[in-house]
């Protein structure tokens, strides 16, 4: 018999389907390239910059593990916002959250689109690539209205796909390693160091993701918390294992544009590239389809506890998605990616995700004093300390973005506000005199 929730979702989404789903979350496209960035920084020392970035996000995923645990409706960190303070502050994180979705898919399509070129020259002028985009968009919105076990399947699909190109990647290049590239030179700056690390949290961020479809989700207080920490053991090992690959076959690492390509080319032959760039196109395909499933749960979640208009809280009566905010969502999704190149587009969703998971973080200590919300069905030891340090920690990688990318965040904030204050002074217009005066 199937289940669905409360909203009328049906819970599709199985323990290692939701393992599958935070690990496409976080591996998209930040793995094929900073490898060769975080190396020119500071050399061998990147891969202590691995090691630390990979601790800061255990902490931060930690506090998502204990809070998302309380927790079985759509929403993710809107839920978890809207539990410890309140609605405006919930409304702010879930509009930032969806602006990240959007600027995130439309950085990695175009990326895509790229990587096609390797296959298809053609694909980098301006019509292939539109029709290349549109026909991605078009498929990804199709499967996801179609049912969350179709998207789920895919997206179990995909994490197979790129995770064997990689561990290919790995298991071979493991036998060309080149001892002396992994000599330490002297200790790099500490602005150089906290770049890298900053520059490495794009390639682990993306965990959250596998929270909000929480409606959908079998037991998600249960599975929820294994499947983050599952995923993230498996991507940070991963992640290492390349850079050690690439450090110790590739000497020209700090000059490369596309490091695990060069770097398989140089051990595999021309099959070494080719692999990489499918993979690479694999991986990308992937996180677009979460980006899909996450970021079209959120308006539907506002919606839900009606600080939007309630037609996005739909759900399909055969397919039982939200098939109206799916479609919206990957609408302006589509319209984004047409309209922007990759480097552009990652100018708010980078902070927009710190934002989030600084708010989170913040919620384990509030939600752990509160006697209103459900119990946590994982508590992590030092649950408040952890949470601290998270927080502090988030709050410095906020402190080294760019003046450009603070201003714009607090434009899209902004704009959210204002969203967020017509639509309820509306809301509240709309309603009989009686009701008013009954509040």
């Amino acid at each position: 018999m199937q289940k669905t929730s409360e909203e009328g979702l049906l819970r599709g989404i199985r323990k290692w389907d939701l393992v599958a789903v935070a690990i496409n979350g976080i591996i998209g496209a930040g793995i094929f390239g900073l490898p060769a960035k975080t190396y020119s920084l500071i050399g061998s020392y990147s891969l202590i910059a691995f090691v630390a970035c990979a601790f800061v996000v255990l902490l931060i995923i930690l506090c998502f593990a204990e809070v998302g645990s309380r927790f079985d409706e759509t929403g993710g960190p809107y839920t978890y916002a809207r539990a410890a303070f309140g609605p405006t502050i919930a409304f702010e994180v879930g509009w930032l959250s969806w602006l990240a979705r959007l600027t995130a898919f439309a950085a990695n399509c175009n990326l895509m689109v790229s990587y096609l070129a390797y296959f298809w020259p053609a694909a980098n002028n301006a019509v292939p690539r539109a029709i290349m985009i549109v026909l991605v968009v078009l498929v990804l919105t199709a499967v996801n209205v179609i049912g969350v076990r179709q998207a789920a399947i895919a997206s179990d699909l995909f994490t197979i796909g790129k995770l064997l190109p990689m561990l290919a990647f790995v298991a071979v290049g493991l036998f060309f390693l080149n001892p002396h590239a992994f000599a330490l030179g002297a200790r790099p700056a500490t602005g150089a160091f906290s770049q890298s690390v900053l520059l490495l949290l794009y390639a682990f961020t993306g965990f959250e993701m596998a929270t909000i479809p929480a409606g959908e989700i079998r037991d998600p207080q249960k599975h929820l918390p294994r499947a983050l920490l599952i995923a993230t053991a498996v991507v940070a090992g991963t992640y290492i294992l390349i850079q050690v690959v690439c450090i110790g076959t590739l000497p020209e690492l700090a000059k490369s544009t596309k490091p695990l390509a060069d770097a398989g080319q140089r051990f595999m032959g021309t099959a070494g590239g080719v692999l990489i760039s499918a993979g690479a196109m694999i991986s990308i395909a992937g996180n677009l389809n979460i980006l899909v499933l996450s970021g079209s749960r959120i308006p539907f979640a506002i919606a839900e506890r009606k600080q939007l208009p309630s037609f996005l809280a739909q759900v399909n009566r055969r397919f039982f998605t939200p098939h109206i905010s799916i479609v919206i969502t990957a609408a302006v999704m589509l319209v984004v990616t047409l309209k922007s190149s990759f480097v552009a587009a990652l100018t708010i969703s980078a902070i927009a995700r710190l934002v989030t998971y600084a708010v989170t973080c913040a919620a384990l200590p509030v939600l752990r004093r509160k006697g209103s919300v459900p119990a946590a069905i994982f508590k992590v030891r030092g649950g408040p300390v952890i949470a601290v340090a998270a927080l502090a920690l988030s709050v410095w990688l906020l402190a080294n973005s760019t003046l450009r990318e603070a201003i714009q965040a607090a434009i899209a904030a902004t704009v959210g506000l204002l969203i967020y204050l017509t639509y309820r002074f509306v809301r509240y217009s709309l309603q009989p005199a009686k009701n008013r005066n009954e509040k």
